[in-house]
């Protein structure tokens, strides 16, 4: 293998974190600031690039490398966690929002896994973290992630993370499934990538599902998401008191009552 050999728990539930368990001279690369905590003697140090070794020798390489993972939303720097020590020792990584933390073999793959924008979380050395054009412009424009999505490619185990509940299907070939353009989390490099404009005026404008589908075309495998992120934020966001202590309750009758009941 090209990547480092590496053995992982999962712990909890919708908070969830990963412990990865390290050989000696083994190491993970991991998005800044994800770090739970590490076993002694464990050294952590912040690099430019992914450490794979795929962006290009001396500074410049790696910058664009660096610059690249901006562009999905990524920080500029990444941390590796080697273990100096003489036994096996630990490292765990947190989710920065509620949702699940997907392990994937990208080995198992075809040793590349397209994702959404801010999901990588930590990977096995080795594993190269690029970005992924979408050549169709209706898809970069309509399609939720833009024309930029984020790639991994190698043979060894890399950890993305999502909000709400995670489902995976595997599509045969030819087989279609219309998605909520937020709700995708990953898909197999096998799987064609499209959006659809939903049918009718009515629906279009009033049926709360947006103007798009994104349509995924088999054979491989993809994952979803319950509950995008983005959603959850303007739920919270149109719900939150307003200034001056006045309350915006689900429904507007129920809300202006309140309202006269705390005197506003």
């Amino acid at each position: 293998m090209k990547s480092h050999e590496i053995d992982y728990t999962l712990y909890g539930d919708d908070m969830q974190f990963v412990e990865i368990e390290l050989d000696p001279g083994e190491t993970v690369i991991a998005e800044a600031g994800a770090m739970m905590y590490m076993d002694y003697p464990i050294q952590m140090e912040s690099i430019f690039g992914d450490g794979s070794g795929n962006q290009g020798s001396g500074l410049m390489g790696k910058l664009m490398g660096a610059g690249k993972r901006m562009m999905t939303g990524e920080s500029l720097f990444m941390t590796a966690f080697t273990n100096g020590g003489n036994g096996k020792r630990n490292v765990s990584f947190a989710a920065p929002f509620p949702g699940k933390i997907v392990p994937l073999d990208l080995a198992e793959h075809g040793e590349k896994i397209i994702c959404q924008k801010d999901a990588f979380l930590c990977c096995a050395k080795g594993i190269s973290i690029g970005i992924e054009f979408q050549k169709r412009v209706g898809v970069g424009f309509f399609g939720g992630e833009g024309f930029i999505m984020q790639k991994l490619e190698g043979d060894g185990k890399a950890f993305v993370h999502a909000s709400g509940t995670i489902i995976e299907r595997e599509l045969m070939a030819g087989e279609k499934l219309k998605v909520d353009t937020g709700c995708l989390v990953a898909l197999e490099q096998t799987v064609d990538y499209d959006i659809e404009m939903v049918k009718g005026i009515k629906s279009a404008f009033f049926g709360g599902e947006g103007l798009f589908f994104a349509v995924l075309t088999g054979p491989g495998k993809v994952w979803l998401q319950s509950l995008p992120f983005s959603r959850l934020a303007d739920r919270i966001y149109k719900n939150a008191p307003a200034t001056g202590g006045s309350r915006q309750g689900e429904g507007s009758l129920l809300g202006a009552l309140g309202d006269m009941l705390d005197g506003n």
